[in-house]
């Protein structure tokens, strides 16, 4: 399922637009705006594909870190889990403290 970060309704992995608000999933999804936030921010290098223990095949073939500006779109392609994709996104910090 991918939520929608204008009115948080969620909609199926397959949907291009949000089923409530009809806001373009590519742009508004909370991961694309995580991703976004993780690719202006100068202090992360890579952003590593979270999957979970139990993913699917499809899922579990794009685990791990990738350059920023390389990072795969989520929903995976291919996704096979019941409930959606379920993976996320979390940045490699280059520095952690200012």
């Amino acid at each position: 399922m991918q939520t929608c970060s204008n009115c948080h309704a969620q909609s199926p992995d397959s949907a291009h637009n949000c089923i409530n608000c009809q806001a373009d999933l590519d742009e508004t999804s909370e991961t694309a705006v995580a991703l976004r936030k993780f690719q202006d921010n100068s202090r992360v290098r890579y952003v590593r594909l979270v999957v979970s223990d139990k993913c699917c095949p499809a899922c579990r073939e794009m685990e791990g870190a990738y350059p920023k500006d390389q990072v795969p779109h989520l929903p995976v392609e291919g996704c096979s889990h019941a409930n959606g994709c379920r993976c996320f996104y979390q940045p490699f910090l280059t520095e952690i403290f200012p």
